[in-house]
């Protein structure tokens, strides 16, 4: 379990909070912490979740603006061999009858495409670029490099496992943090858009509290569970 210090002396203490409660378990138990963005987060003594003060937080166009900026694409190389970091240890869990999604695809979607090369039915959908897909639910969703963009990261899990059939496969991929003292000057939080920080005892925490069964984890970024 992550150890949790009292910061006596906070970075920047100016700076105000003012989030009421954790975004993933809702509880009010954290603490303050900053990073050289001068931006304030808190940690979630009960989840491990660190998040961003909200009003901190970029509007949908700015956060539009920055991802339209990324050059992700099926032409990209190392794109596609980050993505795959994700997709190869899942491959194993989807059969060729299997339709999936890719729930947070970007402008360029990517990692449909490259499912879709191996003769797997993927689809897509973004809600900043008003991307819809076309079914009520899923065997596989991944949600790759998304989750530390979710402003209320308990109502975007809800929203994906209500897309997710019994049995189904949920693969999540972000960077995780480890050592809190290392979280200031973190090279993840320079992203404007990265807003919730995830150890592994918060997915232990996401595990137990939205009944998913843990299939694989390199214990770094890759994540692939099975719904109860």
């Amino acid at each position: 379990m992550i150890k949790m210090e009292k910061d006596p002396s906070p970075r920047f203490p100016n700076k105000a909070t003012s989030s009421p409660a954790c975004p993933l378990c809702s509880r009010s138990d954290f603490q303050p912490i900053y990073a050289d963005n001068r931006k304030g987060y808190k940690i979630c003594i009960n989840c491990a979740l660190i998040f961003m003060d909200s009003f901190h937080l970029v509007s949908q166009q700015e956060e539009k603006t920055v991802y339209s900026l990324h050059e992700n694409s099926i032409e990209q190389p190392g794109y596609v061999s980050f993505l795959n970091r994700a997709i190869k240890p899942a491959l194993q869990y989807i059969k060729g009858s299997d339709v999936g999604l890719d729930y947070g695809c970007g402008p360029n979607p990517t990692l449909s495409q490259i499912l879709k090369n191996q003769g797997i039915s993927c689809y897509d959908y973004d809600p900043i670029f008003d991307i819809s897909d076309p079914f009520d639910a899923y065997d596989f969703i991944f949600a790759t490099e998304c989750f530390e963009h979710f402003h209320q990261p308990k109502k975007d899990i809800q929203k994906i496992l209500v897309k997710l059939k019994s049995k189904g496969l949920l693969v999540i991929m972000t960077q995780l943090y480890d050592d809190i003292k290392l979280f200031p000057s973190w090279h993840y939080t320079k992203d404007s858009t990265h807003v919730c920080f995830y150890h592994l005892d918060t997915f232990e925490f996401i595990k137990n509290n939205y009944g998913l069964s843990l299939l694989y984890t390199d214990r770094s970024r890759v994540f692939v569970f099975r719904k109860n």
